[in-house]
């Protein structure tokens, strides 16, 4: 679907025009050049899927890119383009360049073989109406030093060691720890690249806004790294003394006792006030640790948002909740090949086939709320209940069951 004005046209960004390329980018984002990360960390995206718009005289005036992921869902996993750096210049906005940009990201990622696609929504209200759903939530919390945990057997007997970041020694680490401890979570998606793995423990000192290089905790068990924290604290003094912030990047644990170790040390460091946790999935262990949660401040938050481009594929990536039979009715705008009726039938396994039919429907509903339901975080009872989701009660009650996941979504780090 071109919706270009005259003259301009979608092209292939060449390694040569790279740097117009994240122009446009700061630009949009109101973020100016810095030398220093640049030259620490390499540009993240592969540079064989930058994508741009170019204006009648040549120049970019909008740009994109994505990243060749694969997303874990429930029972399975899927490949997935990871759409990012989405950009337009603020004077080509509302000329319908963004509409072609993301036409031509679907089309492009199903060539690739990718039956899905996701993304982090830099505004919220922006790709819904491209077929993106919100599938996944986060929380982030802010505790206060000294918050009370619940016992959890095997704790006491693991130990801690801190040390400061070495990209050389801890990137692998840190990514072989975080695919383990997210076994099972739909969503947590691995870092694919070495790129991605480098800005995972990357620590340039312009980026530091007052806090401290950045440390590294592991739980041990003997020597088995049972789980990890990447930090950093921003000292600060106040009337009554030290009023330290921590700032926790990435946690990761392989099971409650390393869990309870690694946040019971992270909530009582000297000299702090408060910690501050990365992205949590809304059912993360830490909020059933804490003894009183009323006097943290937590902020939640839409996470990761699912587009399904090749419908049967994607639907029959995944395993359900156990089994079912029923036709979903499709509406997609972008991509009519998705549109109509499928049967979703699962046996007792949970494992699925989907195929065309004439027959009734059962649900009706959006590819953009598929991809909500898709990872298994949100309820099609709800959904119905805002009027998204159509269908008998009993019907959208079954779905609910039949996409539920066990673990709730998140991908704690944003692409």
């Amino acid at each position: 679907m071109n919706t270009l004005p005259a003259g301009y046209r979608t092209a292939v960004v060449p390694p040569e025009r790279l740097e117009e390329f994240r122009t446009v980018d700061q630009l949009a984002f109101a973020v100016s050049p810095d030398p220093e990360v640049e030259r620490l960390l390499p540009f993240p995206v592969p540079l064989d899927r930058l994508m741009a718009v170019e204006a009648a005289d040549g120049r970019y005036a909008a740009v994109h890119g994505s990243y060749d992921l694969v997303m874990p869902v429930p029972g399975g996993q899927v490949a997935c383009a990871g759409l990012t750096w989405v950009s337009v210049r603020p004077d080509e906005r509302r000329r319908g360049l963004l509409r072609t940009m993301i036409t031509t990201h679907l089309e492009r990622s199903l060539e690739r073989g990718e039956p899905v696609s996701a993304l982090f929504a830099a505004e919220a209200p922006i790709y819904g109406r491209f077929g993106y759903g919100s599938a996944a939530d986060q929380v982030r919390l802010t505790v206060p030093r000294g918050a009370a945990l619940r016992p959890v057997a095997g704790s006491e007997r693991l130990t801690v060691r801190l040390e400061r970041v070495d990209p050389g020694r801890h990137t692998e680490l840190v990514e072989d720890l975080y695919v383990r401890a997210g076994a099972g979570r739909p969503g947590w998606t691995p870092r694919a690249t070495p790129v991605l793995r480098a800005y995972t423990v990357g620590d340039p000192p312009s980026r530091r806004a007052g806090f401290e290089p950045l440390l590294l905790a592991t739980v041990l068990d003997g020597q088995d790294v049972r789980a990890l924290a990447l930090f950093a604290r921003k000292a600060s003094w106040g009337e009554d003394g030290a009023d330290a912030v921590v700032r926790v990047r990435e946690a990761s644990a392989l099971d409650a006792a390393s869990t309870h170790r690694l946040w019971s040390f992270l909530l009582d460091l000297d000299l702090t006030a408060t910690v501050e946790t990365p992205p949590l999935a809304v059912d993360d262990p830490l909020l059933h640790l804490l003894v009183d949660l009323r006097p943290t401040r937590r902020r939640l938050t839409d996470n990761v948002w699912v587009r399904l481009l090749d419908v049967p594929t994607a639907l029959g990536a995944r395993r359900y909740a156990g089994p079912a039979d029923v036709v979903l009715e499709v509406t997609d705008t972008l991509l009519p090949a998705n549109a109509g009726r499928w049967r979703l039938v699962v046996d007792a396994a949970g494992d699925a086939e989907v195929t065309r039919t004439d027959a009734d429907a059962h649900v009706r509903l959006d590819v953009r709320e598929l991809g909500a339901l898709y990872l298994g975080g949100r309820s099609a009872t709800a959904l119905g209940t805002a009027g998204f989701v159509l269908g008998e009660g009993r019907d959208l009650a079954r779905l609910t069951t039949t996409f539920a996941s066990p673990l709730a979504p998140v991908c704690p780090w944003m692409f």
